[in-house]
């Protein structure tokens, strides 16, 4: 297996669509492959954070600052 197609492979690992040989072949690449090890044990951390999903107020002073900003890349779009 290629780095190429381990990425490829890496989401179907998570949503449970691989068959148990193409599961081995995965996780015999990774064990061999620090920097696929990487994406996929990063893949896994960014799907836990995101279902958790708490959600937590911005503060007042960052909301000012995000739509000043937003309102100033509108304006120069419609000049």
């Amino acid at each position: 297996m290629t780095c190429k197609e381990a990425f490829q492979e890496i989401s179907k690992y998570y949503d449970g669509e691989l068959t148990n040989d193409e599961k081995r072949v995965l996780k015999e690449h990774l064990g061999r492959c620090g920097h696929c090890q990487i994406v996929f044990d990063t893949t896994r951390k960014t799907i836990e954070l995101y279902c958790e999903g708490e959600l937590f107020p911005m503060p007042e002073v960052v909301r000012s600052r995000l739509h000043q900003a937003l309102r100033r890349k509108f304006e120069q779009k419609a000049t």
